[in-house]
């Protein structure tokens, strides 16, 4: 498993773009995590799935009420990593107005999940393999904080908690 002092995984997570920019950047669109994390300070929560009740009641909303804060605080960017394909995570975050707020990234095959070693198994409830949760304070693509939780809790991976991490 990932540990504080570990460089995130060389993996490429996919966007939901829905503004245009260059090219043709509309659609679902690749994050190599090495590159876009390089030189930035990230806030990274993961959930087991997109428009699950904690996630979307709880875990999410922190982050993005707390935006403003974690940018004081020194960070760059706040990720939200699920399980879920592009199109998912972008449907979400529009439905919490995460635009401007929270980059919502697509780890549909689990590649990051599995290369950091946070899976959670819910096969047996029609979910299949699926990211722990868990918040992670990245400096320039290295772990400096992991907030794991224990199966079926909420209680360490919310935004105050890396956010008084952020601050320290």
């Amino acid at each position: 498993m990932i540990k504080v002092g570990d460089t995130l995984p060389a993996v490429t997570l996919m966007e939901y773009v829905e503004v245009e920019g260059n090219g043709c950047s509309i659609g679902p669109n690749p994050v190599d995590v090495r590159a876009a994390s390089a030189g930035k300070t990230i806030a990274l929560l993961a959930v087991p799935g997109a428009f699950t009740p904690t996630c979307s009641a709880q875990h999410l909303p922190g982050y993005i009420a707390q935006a403003a804060a974690f940018k004081a605080a020194g960070v760059d960017e706040i990720w939200c990593l699920a399980v879920n394909d592009a199109f998912v995570m972008g449907a979400w975050g529009r439905e919490q107005q995460a635009a401007g707020k929270v980059r919502m990234l697509a780890d549909g095959d689990a590649v990051f999940a599995k290369a950091t070693g946070l899976t959670l198994d819910l096969s047996g409830k029609g979910l299949g393999l699926r990211s722990n949760r868990y918040s992670m304070l990245v400096k320039d693509g290295v772990v400096r904080q992991l907030n794991n939780e224990a199966p079926g809790k909420f209680e360490v991976s919310d935004a105050g908690t890396l956010l008084a991490q952020a601050q320290a």
